[in-house]
């Protein structure tokens, strides 16, 4: 039976204090390593023998420690001795296996220290003895549990986001602001990217502000302006007399320099400012993280909380992984080997349709983008390995921005998004030109992601699509077109399922045209019934207009409703971070009755409470849960509970998932305010009423204590539900025994207690 990690986790401490200060390799290898398996329940005799016997290349034998054949290797050491050598040792050890044996980890140690390696994927980790606990769950491989890694965000993005903070702030201190300003930085922003990412040559930007502008800044406004107006027009329509350097800078396109801006003004500090931008190397910057850095730039004030409001790809990946991501890796690996089968499924990813209501920068399209632009290149390798030829490789890459659409009620993180996910195109542009010894690079722009500015609540979703008469009969089931088929909306008959001609090829294949989305995703805001403004309570009135005591709900569940209402006999499948309220008290019996027994909606996958983290300074302290649902059942369900909301999550498979995210029916309590049986109503329950003069927190309490040691016996904890929820502590005076001889000697008690008399007699 598998352990819980609760369980794993005592066994590791159990582990770390009964083998600290081991150190004998010959005496102690192989009963420590007995008892390490055996802290993930697991029998050494069972998987791997000990001293397994290879032949090396000097033609003499060798002898590894421990040997689990296609698993794991692991070679000891006495404690103190170099693991650079015992690991260079286990991989000459492995030149002596046959290829079902080769281990995907090594695992070498010296008692004190462990160094584990997957060979696959060239990367390692190291830890102690004594923070084993804390590192146990990278051996969940070891009980079957698929591995997972969430690359995390690189503290430089909060460095370029500071400094184009700098030049902001400058900017606006001199009138430059709102739309203009905005753009302007957008603009900056991907002339910087541009520059170490190949779309420009390298150190092109930063070369034309040193080399064409002067030191005080005074005409750089002007140079700048002139570059946006160049990177605009196709190089045929230049003025022949152009300067050189700028003449040098490719057609841009895309709309994002074709607006006339107002000329800013610049000085020394200003030019240095942007010139320290230039400085940073921004192709290691993420398209996913830095659009939602620069939407604090926006604001000094949430600047000095940088990075509390972005969702980092950890969490991203946790809701798309098992919203479709898992299930497309599935697939591809049953289309292997079948060339038709792998074309399919490649066009299929082509058509795909992804939507995020409340899209911020963009973070879930681009990192959505950018998993599917990935899977795309795995295909393209399959299909390489089943000896297709690539001529041009502008011919093989289907996937493009335009699959993406994003509602945004903010104008500026709306054009990062768009920008975001034009980077990431070309990020991913930059690796399938690696992979295929081609320089691929979609310039001047043609496509763009449809990111639409307005209220998600109060915009048709369905009005993003464009939409393609095709002009064809009701029962027909073949179409000839002049442009690719992923351009078109079917909307005129029935059918989805047509075959498609191209008469600018030989394409002729049956083709699924989309009609609607088929993923909605993201992160609605995080807003409760009591911090809502007049605008949002008035959104929230009309998406649940006729529903008793729905003022009770957060902001975010109007979204579940929006979605429901959209996704109504349709395949799409939704996912939602949220934060955990909704799944918790008595907002569960209002909303999801109504989307269980009006909306027909099933919860398909959940992430039970975790805490919302990055690594951003000023992190956001939000415990959320994510769930997965549509408008259909599907046999089997997976929830992930966290046995530590800081730490990763364990699946367990589920025949149905219920509104508290637990395995249960599709039912709910609702709130009801008469007694079940004859007694009176209560209005309230144990409520303190004290005006606080009775209540302490940690603080208050160290420093009553400080003044009156006596009143120590009179202290008592204090948990209420909002307590328990957020592991805070209160405390409370509890003067049911106290004799009034005490209570004289203790006189600021007896001033709290007075000050509470005359709130009472008030009252």
């Amino acid at each position: 039976m598998t352990l819980s990690w609760n369980e794993i986790k005592d066994r590791a401490l159990q582990f770390s204090k009964e083998w600290a200060g081991t150190s004998n390799e010959e005496a102690d290898a192989k009963p420590f390593l007995d008892a390490f398996f055996d802290v993930f329940g697991i029998s050494r005799r069972k998987i791997g023998t000990f001293e397994h016997r290879v032949k090396k290349l000097d033609d003499g034998n060798g002898y590894i420690d421990l040997l689990w054949k296609g698993v794991i290797l692991i070679e000891m050491k006495s404690r103190g001795k170099n693991l650079d050598k015992a690991y260079q040792q286990a991989k000459e050890y492995t030149h002596g296996l046959k290829q079902h044996e080769l281990p995907k980890y090594i695992l070498v140690s010296d008692f004190e220290v462990f160094r584990l390696y997957d060979t696959e994927e060239n990367t390692s980790l190291e830890f102690k003895l004594p923070d084993f606990v804390r590192n146990v769950q990278h051996f969940g491989w070891l009980m079957g549990y698929p591995k997972k890694q969430y690359k995390e965000q690189d503290h430089a993005n909060i460095e370029a986001a500071e400094l184009m903070g700098k030049l902001h702030d400058r900017l606006e201190e001199i009138g430059y602001n709102d739309h203009p300003l905005e753009v302007y930085l957008v603009r900056i922003l991907f002339c910087l990217f541009a520059e170490d990412t190949t779309i420009f040559n390298k150190q092109q930007f930063q070369d034309f502000i040193e080399q064409r502008t002067n030191t005080d800044g005074s005409d750089l406004a002007a140079k700048l302006q002139e570059l946006f107006q160049v990177l605009n027009t196709p190089k045929e329509k230049r003025f022949k007399n152009l300067d050189e350097q700028l003449a040098d800078f490719p057609y841009v396109n895309g709309k994002l320099f074709g607006e006339n801006l107002p000329t800013a003004s610049f000085d020394s500090k200003m030019r240095q400012a942007l010139l320290n931008c230039c400085y940073i190397d921004w192709s290691k910057i993420s398209p996913a993280i830095f659009g939602s850095m620069f939407q604090s730039v926006m604001n000094p004030k949430e600047r000095r909380s940088l990075g509390a409001h972005y969702t980092s790809e950890t969490n991203i990946l946790k809701l798309i992984r098992p919203l479709f991501l898992d299930e497309l890796y599935r697939e591809f690996d049953a289309s292997k080997g079948s060339t038709p089968k792998l074309r399919g499924f490649h066009k299929k990813l082509s058509t795909l349709k992804f939507l995020d209501p409340a899209c911020g920068c963009g973070n879930f399209l681009v990192i959505t983008y950018r998993e599917l632009r990935l899977l795309e290149i795995e295909i393209l390798r399959a299909l390489n390995k089943s000896g297709q030829r690539v001529i041009d490789v502008r011919d093989i890459i289907w996937l493009d921005v335009d699959q993406f659409y994003g509602i945004e009620y903010e104008e500026f993180p709306a054009q990062i998004a768009q920008v975001a996910l034009w980077l990431i195109d070309h990020q991913m542009n930059m690796l399938v030109s690696s992979e295929f010894g081609q320089y691929f690079v979609r310039l001047p722009l043609k496509k763009s992601a449809t990111i639409v500015r307005g209220d998600a609540l109060r915009i048709e979703w369905s009005d993003l699509l464009k939409k393609y008469n095709l002009d064809i009969e009701a029962n027909d089931t073949t179409v000839i077109v002049g442009e690719p088929p992923s351009e078109y909306q079917l909307i005129s008959i029935k059918t989805k399922n047509l075959t498609i001609i191209d008469e600018r090829s030989d394409l002729k294949e049956k083709v699924w045209l989309n009609t609607s989305f088929d993923f909605i995703i993201g992160n609605p805001p995080f807003i409760g019934k009591s911090n809502q403004n007049a605008a949002q309570k008035t959104a929230m009135e009309k998406v649940f207009a006729g529903i008793k005591s729905a003022g009770v709900l957060d902001y975010v569940a109007a979204w579940y409703i929006k979605a429901a209402q959209f996704i109504k006999n349709t395949n799409t499948k939704v996912a939602f971070v949220s934060t955990n309220s909704i799944s918790q008290g008595e907002q569960v019996g209002i909303l999801w009755n109504l989307l269980f027994n009006h909306y027909k909606i099933k919860i398909h996958f959940a992430h039970r409470t975790f805490k919302w983290s990055n690594e951003a300074k000023g992190n956001a302290a939000v415990h959320v849960v994510i769930i997965g649902f549509a408008n259909y059942d599907i046999p089997s369900k997976t929830i992930y509970e966290y046995d530590d909301i800081n730490g990763e999550p364990h699946q367990i498979k589920v025949k149905n998932i219920g509104p508290y995210l637990v395995e249960g029916k599709d039912f709910s309590l609702l709130p009801i305010e008469k007694p079940i049986c004859n007694v009176p109503n209560v209005l309230w329950g144990n409520k303190p009423v004290d005006g606080g003069n009775l209540l302490l927190s940690d603080e208050e309490k160290n420093e009553l204590l400080i003044k009156e040691p006596k009143a120590e016996k009179f202290i008592k904890p204090l948990i209420s539900a909002y307590e328990f929820l957020n592991g805070e502590k209160r405390w409370c005076l509890w003067l049911v025994d106290a004799e009034p001889s005490e209570l004289k000697q203790m006189p600021n008690v007896l001033n709290r207690i007075d000050v509470l008399g005359k709130c009472a007699s008030k009252a």
